[in-house]
Parts: structure tokens; sequence; C-alpha cells
């Protein structure tokens, strides 16, 4: 009997570095410290130095980080933050939670991103920032968004929790700048899921900052600059040494994972060419690092069950937009979100992460075109 694919397999990321994880995690529990340790103070150092960053801050998970963010750059009650529709609903959630209201815009129909020329219909006398989500691994338009953004004095937060090694080329830029030290402050998720995934949650604030550095850093933790005195009101939420040490055992293949991840996509691509299928659109300024290869198809659903009778597992990121969920329904009232409605009834994620290997890409090619002949 062929052996099922599953949509995505971090335990396979685990077994593959598992002598080094486990020599990492004894490493901890020798020490008898568990949380803001040496594991999250090195982490911090690395990850900033790999994404060429002054700062790194780790929290709790990457929702935190987000809200963090916003909070330690003055954005709260009053201010409007603008973003997708099409994302985690964590992103909204986290502007919310900074006491922010979220203004839902239009995606790209292509890089399904944030699409810049939606921006100036949703600009008010209270917008206070903007936050580009680079979903998929794909980074955001950040030369046409930034521009936007220094035009209107408006922040940038970027949320980073799907493109940890993403990059583009800014114009008149001669060198490439990984997402996360374009504008004032982004946010990471170590979900396991993730290109560079923990045991369980975690997140990062990175910025090149320091004050909103030194803000993020009393927030996590009460707002302690010293033990037991709160000198602003803050939150517990601090990332484990634990996650750290497991992060940076991770992080070291991080780029060889990506670069597995962007041979599997270009298999995808040549596999599927000339199908009814619309493939993932890679741009020359931009380093897309596949946390999903996700594909536009017509009758979705049939097509997915199909995949499933195959032994072929999908996802669907995300088929409830923010807009139409109950939580935020009134979000959405005067947003014109045409892309995002229909790509929600369209979009799949096929299997993709660096232990997929060649031929179960390729049978997972082959299914789905297959497929797509049996729907049409």
């Amino acid at each position: 009997m062929t052996a099922a694919i599953p949509q995505t397999d971090p335990h396979a990321a685990y077994l593959s570095c598992q002598p080094e994880l486990d020599a990492a995690i004894h490493r901890v529990l020798e020490r008898g410290r568990y949380i803001l340790g040496e594991e999250v103070q090195a982490f911090e150092a690395e990850f900033a130095a790999y994404l060429g960053a002054q700062h790194a801050i780790g929290v709790a998970s990457g929702t935190d980080a987000l809200h963090l963010a916003l909070r330690a750059c003055g954005v709260g009650a009053d201010d409007e933050v603008i973003t997708v529709a099409h994302t985690a609903v964590a992103t909204v959630a986290a502007i919310a939670q900074a006491g922010a209201t979220p203004v839902l815009v239009d995606v790209d129909p292509h890089t399904f991103t944030l699409a810049p020329a939606a921006l100036a219909g949703a600009l008010t006398p209270r917008t206070r920032a903007i936050v580009p989500v680079h979903l998929y691994g794909q980074p955001a338009d950040m030369t046409a968004l930034l521009a936007f953004a220094r035009a209107h004095h408006l922040l940038v937060i970027e949320d980073c929790a799907q493109a940890h090694g993403a990059a583009c080329r800014p114009a008149a830029a001669a060198a490439w700048q990984k997402v996360g030290t374009l504008g004032d402050a982004a946010a990471f998720s170590f979900y396991p899921t993730k290109n560079l995934g923990a045991f369980g949650d975690g997140g990062c604030v990175v910025t090149n900052q320091t004050a909103v550095a030194e803000q993020v850093r009393l927030l996590r933790e009460y707002g302690w600059r010293e033990r037991y005195v709160s000198s602003v009101p803050g939150w517990n939420s601090r990332l484990d040494e634990i996650q750290a040490a497991v992060l940076r055992v991770q992080l070291r293949s991080l780029d060889r994972g990506n670069d597995a991840r962007r041979t599997l996509a270009t298999l995808y691509d040549r596999a599927l060419a000339g199908a009814a299928i619309i493939t993932p659109l890679q741009l020359p300024d931009r380093h897309h690092v596949f946390h999903q290869y996700v594909v536009r198809l017509k009758a979705r659903d049939r097509v997915r069950a199909a995949l499933a009778q195959a032994g072929v597992g999908t996802g669907i990121h995300y088929p409830v937009p923010v807009h139409r969920q109950p939580a935020y329904r009134t979000l959405g009232q005067n947003a014109h979100l045409s892309v995002t409605e229909e790509i929600s009834f369209e979009i799949l994620s096929l299997p993709m992460y660096p232990q997929l290997g060649s031929a179960a890409a390729g049978r997972v090619a082959q299914a789905l075109r297959q497929a797509v002949v049996d729907s049409g």
C-alpha cells in the first residue's frame, strides 16, 4: 500500500537533527533555568545576526510578537491599522489586542499579499500603521508599501510569521534584504509547522530601533526594569529556554530547508505546467521561501476530496476570510475585498516541507493533474 503524503510534517524536521536537539535540551536541563536565560539570549543574538537586524526579542508566540510590536511602536486606542482579510486570524487579533481598529483591504491576485493600490482608499486621519503579511513565504511589495507609508507618515510593522528567510530587493537597493528588517518592527512566529519551528509556541519581535526593542523587553515581562517592580503595564510573554535551544539548532538548517522548499516548488511548477491550475508567482525582486505552495483552481473542494482518496494531504490557508468570521464581521462592511472573496474558494495548499522529496512531490503533481481532469 502506498504511504499517504501529509500536507506538512514538522516531525520529520525534528528527526533530521535529533542528536543536536537532544543535546540542546539536555543543556537546558543541566542548567536548571527555564525562562529568559542563556539560550534565549543566544538565540536572540543569532536570529538578529541572521536577519541583519539590530534587535530580536523572544516572546511566547507570533501573535504576541505582533501585539507587542504594535504596542512598543505606540499603536493603541483610537488608532487604525491597515492589513488584509486574507491571512491567519492572528494578524487581526493582535491588532485588536493592542487596542487599535483593524482596517481590511484586498490582496494582489497573483501574490496574495497586500495590494498597494488598496491603501489610498483605506486611509483616514486615524490611520497609524500598515501591517503587510508576507503570506506563504512570499514577500509583500515592500517598495510600494514603504513609499506610501513614508508619504503619509505611517508605521510599517511586518507580519513575518510565514516568511523566515524570505527577502526582497527594494527599488534602488544594491543588496537583498530579509523581510523583518524593512519596516519599523516585525513579528515572527515559531509555531512547529513554520520554516523555523520550535517544539511548541514561540515568537520574536525584530527591529532596528533601540527604543522599540527596549519597550518590547519591558512589555514582555510585566513592565519590569527590575524584578517585581513594574515601570509600565506589561504582559507575560516570554520565550522559554527549551524552545530557544531548539530554535538555535533549527536556525542552522533554515537556509538549507528553504532551498529544499524552492527546489520542490520548481518541481511542482514544471509538473503542473499546462494544467488548469494557477501556480505561485515568483518575482525577480522577491525571494519566496514557500512556507506553503498554494495553487488556484476551479472545483477546489472536489479536487481536494479526490486527492484525499489518493492519499495526498492538502490544506486551505485560509478557507474563511477574516471579515467573514463571526468575531470580525463588522470589519468588512465597507471594504472592497473581491479578490479575497474569490480566492477563498479556489486556493489549495499542496504538501510542502523540506523532507518531502522529489518522488513524493511528483506523485502529488500527478494526482493533482488527474483530479483536475476528473473534476472538469
